[in-house]
């Protein structure tokens, strides 16, 4: 199937993708009510109008409530100030222009290329992705952390370097998992990356512990190791190596020698991939080996999570392998580790309850790196002074759309590349949210949390 090349025949397509994703989204998925949202509004209310502390507060009727770092909430108090329906619609907008942003930097030629087009199609497209949906409709903070980390990959293509680690930085301090993209600027050797980035985290916390100090004391002593605040390390979300674990081991606590080990296994292969990558000057597939490694030894990954893996896709495509990105993109949009919600045993529960875990691994281990010497973005010429990549067309919009899968290609195109230097040298896990309470319908069980 090609494209059409009027508008006329554009603008049909268009709405009826459209309504296919309206249709899919009504009916396959569960929404799930802004849950986590409620849990983030409640909290800064309860702290700002009521003399609560950040880690008392519950969602009424529920166990849940907020398991973010303190500067989380600090972040989040202007939610205090507004109400409920007012935080939706701010939320709504905000991961809105996240995903426009990450998108922009994924697949910003082909999307000027194709004007409105491409941007309906890549959006047609994300709107049937699980982890993309799911952050919309938890009112999730997933979009933005990836947009901050994405634009520190940004400023370092650009000739932009000295401020980059402001985004990771923050990142980091909402959430611990984005602190191993810190790991990737030291092996990188972007010292002066990485000390910004640390030292943007650290000022963060440090403020928070200012703010609200006995909320400090309680998360970092006592909240950061209790992850069954955050929810069941067995529920059928939880994609990360600790919950394959623990469905093992269920009803049983997992091993934690064996969590650990796996752990270990996980970074030497992302350090090994990484410097290559880093080697061959192929930052896209270093920024997308980070991504899959935080979902990996995060002790709780849940579905929404895997946003971290858009990355991965921009760089499928750009390595033209489309059909491959085609069939982890439909099965990314289809929810099927929830056929195992029930029950995860026998070997039908193994497999299919951690798909998504298997798609992580299976792109840690064999995602492409150190793209043709001819298909690379130019990089600079020293650490301090950088050059702005040359766009880098990706498989037009046109042909992506080749079936239905297809689209998912359009969406994810290619990333930038940071800078390196001449001789060649680049120069989750955390307890957060909840989910809803108990429900007829599997995906909105209170058995997981999300963060």
């Amino acid at each position: 199937m090609r494209a059409p090349h009027t508008e006329r025949g554009r603008l049909v397509l268009v709405l009826c993708l459209a309504a296919a994703v309206t249709l899919f989204t009504a009916t396959v998925p569960l929404l799930r009510g802004w849950f986590d949202l409620r849990v983030y509004y409640g909290t800064v209310d309860a702290w700002m109008h009521h003399g609560g502390h950040i880690y008392d507060y519950r969602v009424p009727g529920t166990t849940y409530g907020f398991t973010y770092p303190p500067f989380a909430a600090l972040s989040m108090l202007p939610m205090a100030f507004v109400g409920l329906s007012t935080a939706i619609a701010c939320a709504l907008l905000l991961n809105l222009a996240a995903v426009s942003f990450v998108l922009w930097i994924l697949i910003g030629p082909e999307l000027r290329r194709y004007g409105w087009f491409g941007w309906a199609l890549a959006a047609c497209a994300l709107a049937l992705l699980e982890p993309v949906r799911d952050t919309f409709s938890f009112g999730q903070v997933n979009l933005l952390l990836l947009a901050l980390v994405l634009t520190d990959a940004w400023l370092l293509s650009s000739g932009r370097g000295r401020f980059a680690g402001i985004g990771i930085g923050l990142a980091a301090a909402v959430k611990l998992t984005p602190a191993v993209f810190i790991g990737l600027l030291l092996i990188a050797r972007r010292w002066r990356a990485a000390a910004v980035a640390t030292a943007v985290a650290v000022a963060a916390t440090l403020l928070a512990a200012w703010a609200a100090p006995g909320a400090s004391r309680f998360y970092w002593a006592h909240a950061l190791w209790d992850t069954n605040r955050v929810g069941r390390l067995d529920y059928v979300s939880n994609q990360s190596l600790q919950g394959v674990l623990a469905r093992l081991a269920a009803p049983d606590d997992p091993s934690h020698a064996a969590w650990a080990l796996a752990v270990l296994a996980v970074l030497a292969v992302w350090v090994w991939r990484t410097h290559r990558a880093l080697r061959s000057g192929d930052w896209r597939a270093a920024f997308a080996l980070t991504g899959l490694t935080a979902c990996l030894i995060s002790p709780i990954t849940w579905v929404h999570h895997l946003v971290w893996l858009l990355p991965s896709f921009a760089v499928l495509v750009h390595a033209r392998r489309l059909r491959l990105a085609a069939v982890l993109y439909a099965v990314l949009c289809s929810s099927v580790v929830w056929l195992w919600f029930d029950d995860a045993s026998g070997i039908d529960g193994f497999l299919g309850s951690n798909t998504y875990v298997w798609i992580t691994l299976g792109l840690l281990l064999w995602l492409p790196v150190g793209q043709p010497r001819a298909d690379r973005l130019p990089l600079s010429q020293s650490a301090s002074a950088t050059t702005a990549p040359t766009a880098n067309p990706a498989v037009p919009a046109s042909t992506a759309l080749a079936g239905q899968s297809g689209a998912a290609a359009a969406a994810v195109g290619t990333a930038v590349a940071p800078d390196r230097d001449t001789a060649g040298r680049s120069g989750r896990s955390e307890p957060t949210g909840v989910t809803r309470p108990a429900a007829v319908k599997p995906q909105s069980s209170s058995e997981r949390a999300s963060s």
